[in-house]
């Protein structure tokens, strides 16, 4: 049988750009190419392969079935040479780099990496804050530190739980005593950041109290912004244990009521079938942290 020739490297290197960012534009930039190249070239794959990768106005393509299907194996395959060179390079160290929620990077994973570095002087890591759905064919990334509900599995991913989540309501020692009372608190501002406007609600879900309309409401962009204003005295807080332990255990804030167990868990994010043990490293890593990771020292109690 007569072998057919693979298509060339060069289309489908500009093909996975553009599915990758979407756009012409964007995918000519990262190649350092113009947007005829790239255009010509993913024209020249599927005259190449007979298949349709493309459909659409010139200015708004979307990728096909199977163009969507030869995307994401040409992500992973890249991904793969990209490991393979940086594995053969002399003299330079393996960077991964990992996606983190801002206040958890801040405050527990961050202060926890020496740890990390000294066992695997090797790897460097690189943190990138982000609240975003993780795209691993998009965004490049080695891997991603994610809250995720039970059930929830995203397609193409591997997602390895690591530690628990514990929530409860903090606040300046002046502003959520020890003993304050559930009236008391229902009374005071109450704090909340845009990536998660439903902490109140929730928290009170979850351990089965009913607090009255809030007397004011303050929000802020970041959980780390709402932490800091809480330590300020601006009011009371839903926040979860791994973003104020720090804080906690300085007398910075107080938790009046302990912290209550949720079903989420904080799962740590690689692509799925892209070996790396570099990744596979600082998962484990991650894993053997959070087993050891002190919980609240106080459970949920509405006396």
């Amino acid at each position: 049988m007569k072998s057919v020739a693979p298509p060339p490297l060069n289309a489908l290197r500009a093909f996975e750009a553009f599915a990758r960012h979407g756009a012409m534009t964007t995918a000519a930039t990262e190649l350092c190419v113009t947007h005829g190249a790239v255009s010509r070239q993913v024209a020249a794959l599927q005259e190449h392969l007979g298949v349709a990768l493309v459909v659409g106005p010139r200015h708004r393509l979307t990728l096909t079935p199977a163009g969507a299907e030869l995307a994401a194996r040409l992500s992973v395959a890249f991904a793969t040479i990209t490991d393979a060179v940086d594995a053969a390079r002399r003299d330079e160290r393996r960077e991964i780099e990992i996606s983190c929620l801002g206040t958890f990077a801040l405050k527990w994973l961050i202060p926890r990496l020496p740890g990390f570095m000294a066992l695997h002087p090797d790897i460097r890591v690189k943190v990138s804050e982000s609240y975003a759905a993780v795209d691993f064919a998009r965004d490049r990334l080695d891997g991603a530190i994610r809250i995720f509900n039970p059930g929830q599995a995203p397609a193409r991913q591997e997602a390895t739980p690591f530690l628990r989540q514990y929530q409860g309501p903090v606040g300046a020692p002046s502003v959520t005593p020890p003993g304050m009372s559930i009236e008391t608190l229902g009374r005071l501002p109450r704090l909340h950041a845009s990536t998660f406007r439903e902490s109140w609600a929730v928290w009170s879900e979850l351990v089965g109290v009913r607090l009255p309309a809030a007397p004011q409401e303050r929000e802020f962009q970041h959980n780390n912004s709402m932490i800091e204003a809480a330590a300020a005295g601006m009011g009371a807080a839903i926040a979860p244990w791994a973003f104020v332990a720090p804080d906690v255990t300085a007398g910075r804030l107080v938790a009046p009521f302990g912290f209550a167990e949720r079903p989420s868990k904080f799962v740590f994010l690689r692509p799925e079938s892209r070996p790396d043990r570099s990744v596979d490293a600082f998962r484990d890593w991650l894993v053997a942290e959070g087993s050891v990771s002190p919980g609240p020292p106080v459970c949920w109690n509405a006396a």
